[in-house]
């Protein structure tokens, strides 16, 4: 078989399942009806496998580079699905079918997919001159939202049905910009990853708890 199926790639693919899942939920299997707040889970389970792909790949020391650059393009890829498609979806999921909002749901993933291919023309220049890791980021990260949407998607029940798809819609537009906007972000430490662990532990936990309440 073509492509590469050892551990270096294994939560990239995983995350990529999650998010397709989430998709699934998002829209409404067989006789159930849509459910974006699985796919919100989904979304941030597609977090948390991309927020260590990178650095369980790092591990195996002798990856030839060809599997270097498959590695930057499989991620980029499924990231194009998990944080470009997948927020769309969950968009029209909770109300967003207006004909206004059709540009907005378009355009996020495309500004998405604008970000990710400068981000692989620029990562391959780089590592053709050094093997230090990556310190500095253009652009707000993709998987960002991983975090951002489900923090608001926790409080679309105060906020209420007839509100929340634009208030989401707006959320999109805003991070769909700061995709392509040019400006520095700081790599996280693990000290910063592990924070953001929490956070989304903590989103998850008060998402599920307005959930039941309501």
């Amino acid at each position: 078989m073509i492509g590469y199926y050892n551990y270096t790639v294994i939560l990239t693919y995983m995350s990529l399942v999650s998010s397709v899942l989430g998709i699934f939920l998002a829209l409404g299997v067989g006789d159930c009806g849509p459910h974006p707040e699985y796919a919100i889970i989904c979304l941030m389970v597609s977090g948390l496998c991309d927020m260590f792909d990178g650095k369980v790949a790092r591990t195996k020391k002798n990856r030839t580079e060809t599997e270097k650059k498959f590695g930057i393009q499989i991620d980029s890829l499924c990231d194009a699905i998990c944080f470009g498609l997948l927020p769309s979806v969950i968009g029209y999921a909770v109300g967003m079918r207006d004909w206004v909002d059709i540009p907005v749901l378009v355009m996020f993933p495309l500004c998405a997919v604008i970000r990710l291919a400068y981000f692989n023309v620029n990562e391959e220049d780089r590592q053709k001159q050094t093997e230090d890791v990556r310190k500095v980021y253009e652009g707000l990260p993709v998987t960002s939202v991983a975090l951002i949407l489900p923090l608001l998607y926790s409080f679309h029940k105060d906020i209420g049905s007839d509100r929340f798809p634009c208030v989401y819609g707006c959320a999109l537009f805003v991070i769909a910009l700061a995709f392509i906007t040019r400006f520095k972000v700081k790599k996280p430490s693990m000290k910063t990853m592990l924070s953001f662990i929490g956070i989304g532990v903590i989103e998850l936990i008060w998402m599920l708890y307005k959930t039941k309440t309501k």
